[in-house]
């Protein structure tokens, strides 16, 4: 549950929001200025430029209320994607107010709030894009996956209690399970407990295989959101947009996150790119992930994006409620599958 303050001594977030539709607002020239609101943020893009404004809202990973919980939201996200994107991620700098009552982006004045600052990319070079128009080749996946062994490789162990670990996939499946099911929103039901018990059962009998990813230093703080349409297949291969608001959610297995987005590229049809990633990831790293835990990893994060799709239709103002339960319904048809794919017994 979000809950947003204002503070009467600054421009309210209207004031703010209309300055930066106005193309003369920037410090580069630009014809047009198109504005995109997302679940926690506010995007305009120049021409060539990227200006994402943070909701003054509370979530359960953060207070973005305060002036010093956005500034630092946008320094963690400045930082963060620099581990992939280093050369799209320009700045983070202040909105202010002049003596004058004007706002500026940057320079002198009263900061009011704060910009994360990036370099346009064109939405052409995306993965998402590629799929859509089937011109993704399989020299494009395994540039990808290079890139994402090698980050992994570099990225320090989080110490993680195996435990622990396994308690908490385990109680992913649980609250998925029960999200899902809520009569009021029609889903199959038996289709979803059958894909939650595959899940339990498997995590029951292989719990010693999944508490060793812990025990042998493979969970990292990894990107957390690793969807096609993060992913641009430029001459060096670049993603964007990481999970900047939650260090506990960007905890992951390798395995597991590449796992997503093989889901993801299965989700848009292209259902080999995940056999690829893994190949590849394997190739470069020595980790040689067993099948059955890729489809336990990939069940989990498909009962968790058909949660967060169904999740739209809790808003009486959705625009349109067919297309979340179409989404769900395609996430939860792809967990059934690879439910049905793990071993009945350890």
């Amino acid at each position: 549950m979000q809950s947003a303050i204002s503070n009467p001594s600054t421009p309210d977030l209207a004031a703010k929001l209309a300055f930066l539709r106005d193309p003369r607002a920037y410090p580069k020239p630009t014809g047009r200025v198109e504005a995109i609101e997302t679940h926690l943020s506010w995007v305009f893009l120049t021409d060539d430029r990227v200006y994402k404004l943070k909701k003054p809202v509370r979530h359960e990973c953060g207070d973005l209320t305060t002036l010093e919980g956005r500034r630092h939201n946008c320094l963690e996200e400045l930082r963060l994607n620099r581990r992939l994107a280093a050369p799209v991620y320009i700045d983070a700098l202040p909105l202010v107010s002049r003596p004058d009552g004007k706002l500026h982006i940057g320079g002198e004045g009263i900061a009011v709030d704060w910009l994360v600052v990036m370099k346009r990319l064109p939405e052409t070079t995306t993965l998402q894009r590629r799929i859509a128009e089937e011109r993704v080749t399989a020299t494009d996946i395994e540039r990808i996956a290079i890139l994402l062994a090698r980050f992994y490789c570099a990225a320090a162990p989080v110490p993680v209690d195996p435990g622990a670990y396994w308690a908490r996939l385990c109680a992913r499946i649980e609250r998925e399970t029960q999200a899902l099911t809520r009569p009021t929103l029609g889903l199959p039901a038996a289709r979803i407990r059958f894909a939650a018990d595959r899940a339990r059962s498997f995590a029951s009998n292989n719990r010693s295989l999944i508490e060793g990813r812990a025990e042998q230093s493979r969970v990292i703080e990894a990107h957390g959101d690793l969807r096609p349409e993060h992913i641009f297949l430029l001459p060096a291969p670049t993603i964007i947009d990481c999970l900047e608001f939650s260090a506990e959610l960007r905890r992951l297995d390798p395995a597991e996150e590449l796992a997503y987005l093989a889901l993801e590229c299965a989700h848009l049809g292209a259902h080999w790119i995940g056999d690829v990633l893994f190949a590849v990831y394997a190739r470069e790293t020595g980790d040689r992930v067993p099948d059955a835990l890729v489809g336990f990893y990939r069940c989990g994060r498909a009962l968790l994006r058909a949660r967060l799709a169904i999740a739209h239709l809790d808003d009486p103002a959705v625009l349109d409620p067919d297309k979340w339960r179409r989404q769900a319904a395609g996430y939860l048809e792809l967990a059934f599958a690879d439910a049905a794919a793990l071993p009945a017994e350890g």
